[in-house]
């Protein structure tokens, strides 16, 4: 890897640890990479789609002239490995707030599962949670949230490709999600809990896949060693 490389344009596939954003994740290689290669100021670099802090897995980062390719990386389909647990919710969502509104899931069956998470496939309306990066009258819905104001959500079309490889071990669901652009796994662990009628939130997420980037490639092949996530 060479500098002039760098900037004629590379791609990244990082493994997004727990508990990161993608922005410190991009920051983090962005010094990296300047430091070791003596890079420009103005050196471009950006990743192609964000991932929550409690979500783990692809992270795509492009270089140089190859930034240019992040809004069409960002339209692909994504893939995500997801677990949630049934009859508790989260404002949130997911694990950043505590449980709230435990009810008895004992009469759900395995059928149940499997009845309902047929009825997201397809196009669906969904709406983002109250805890996301979306701007409202140019204020992020997670500060207002967290500074305690009314939030309303405006829903959206988005798509589920397929779900499978389906485990139920109850109170935990686990199942791979394949889905369009701007899906909120968040919501859809939500809206499976709504539709259960015991509630649910997302306990594990991670990206498996963006279009035919895979994460697998990203933590053996296509990464040198030393430019993988961990020694950042």
């Amino acid at each position: 890897m060479t500098a002039e490389q760098l900037q004629s344009g590379h791609i990244f596939l990082l493994d997004k640890p727990l508990d990161w954003t993608s922005f410190q994740a991009v920051n983090k290689m962005k010094y990296k990479l300047k430091r070791e290669f003596n890079l420009p100021k103005k050196f471009k670099i950006g990743h192609a789609g964000t991932l929550d802090p409690r979500a783990t897995g692809l992270l795509i980062v492009c270089t140089g002239k190859f930034t240019k390719k992040i809004p069409e990386i960002q339209e692909a389909p994504k893939e995500y490995w997801t677990e949630i647990k049934i009859g508790v919710q989260t404002e949130s969502y997911d694990t950043e707030k505590p449980e709230i509104l435990h009810q008895d899931f004992s009469n759900v069956t395995d059928e149940d599962v499997h009845n309902v998470l047929d009825k997201f496939l397809g196009e669906i309306e969904q709406k983002p949670p109250v805890f996301s990066a979306i701007k409202i009258d140019g204020e992020r819905a997670y500060n207002l949230a967290r500074a305690g104001e009314e939030v309303e959500m405006k829903s959206r079309k988005t798509t589920i490709h397929y779900i499978k490889d389906i485990e139920i071990n109850f109170p935990l669901i686990s199942f791979t999600v394949g889905c369009s652009k701007g899906t909120y796994i968040r919501s859809l662990a939500h809206d499976i809990g709504q539709e259960l009628g015991v509630g649910a939130y997302l306990t594990q997420l991670r990206r498996t896949k963006i279009g035919d980037y895979k994460i697998e490639d990203g933590t053996s092949d296509f990464l040198e060693n030393e430019y993988r996530f961990e020694n950042l």
